[in-house]
């Protein structure tokens, strides 16, 4: 069997550094890391260059959402297999992805020894899930993202909902709630309870400190 054309995207270039020596050394399959790209612009541009058997992703790009990224992957490159590799290990996340066309999910926490297998399962067309991962709540009630005392931008985001991004992002350029109404097509009272919820997401109580957090955590 001739050896796997394989693409890594992730934001880190030291993790895909790692990474490509780790999956490079499999016994069997043979893998080849044929490409490398750290933002969902250069991840594009490189599928069209490159023919992949296989694509290792990770979700945490600044400047496409990953799961509409890995929905535009799987339509025009559907012989590619695609996992997910991530750190990200909440059941929703993990949902998303396999609702939007992945065809595998493997934890950055988890053994290197399930490697072997993930890639062999994939590559006879069957979807893999690493251990340790689901796609439903967990018994406890509480789930990955709930029990982390932090949380960087990629779990802030996924709080808001996608109107709510594009009124935090125009309540950023200081326009005020009649202004983004206008630019949005809906009332003043909608932007005003979209507000509200995003200040009440995000945990912070006026204006000001809601354009401040959303700097400071690139959160537009």
């Amino acid at each position: 069997m001739s050896s796997i054309n394989t693409i890594l995207a992730d934001a880190h270039d030291l993790f895909m550094d790692g990474f490509e020596r780790i999956i490079e050394e499999l016994d069997y399959p043979a893998v080849k890391v044929v490409g490398k790209a750290s933002s969902a612009v250069a991840l594009r541009e490189l599928m069209h260059k490159i023919e992949a058997d296989l694509l290792f992703i990770e979700l945490n790009f600044s400047d496409e959402d990953a799961f509409e990224l890995i929905s535009y992957i799987k339509q025009e490159f559907p012989n590619t297999r695609l996992c997910v590799l991530s750190g990200y290990i909440d059941h929703k996340f993990v949902k998303e992805a396999f609702q939007n066309g992945a065809d595998g999910y493997y934890s950055k926490y988890n053994d290197l020894g399930e490697l072997t297998e993930c890639v062999n399962e994939l590559m006879l067309g069957n979807r893999f899930l690493a251990s340790g991962l689901q796609i439903t709540p967990r018994k406890n009630g509480l789930s990955v993202t709930e029990s982390q005392p932090f949380e960087d931008r990629f779990l802030l985001r996924k709080k808001l909902t996608r109107r709510e991004q594009e009124v935090l992002g125009l309540i950023t350029k200081a326009m005020n709630n009649k202004e983004i109404a206008e630019e949005l097509y809906i009332s003043d009272q909608t932007v005003g309870v979209h507000r509200k919820n995003i200040m009440r997401k995000l945990g912070v109580r006026n204006t000001v400190n809601l354009i401040k957090f959303a700097i400071d955590h690139q959160l537009v």
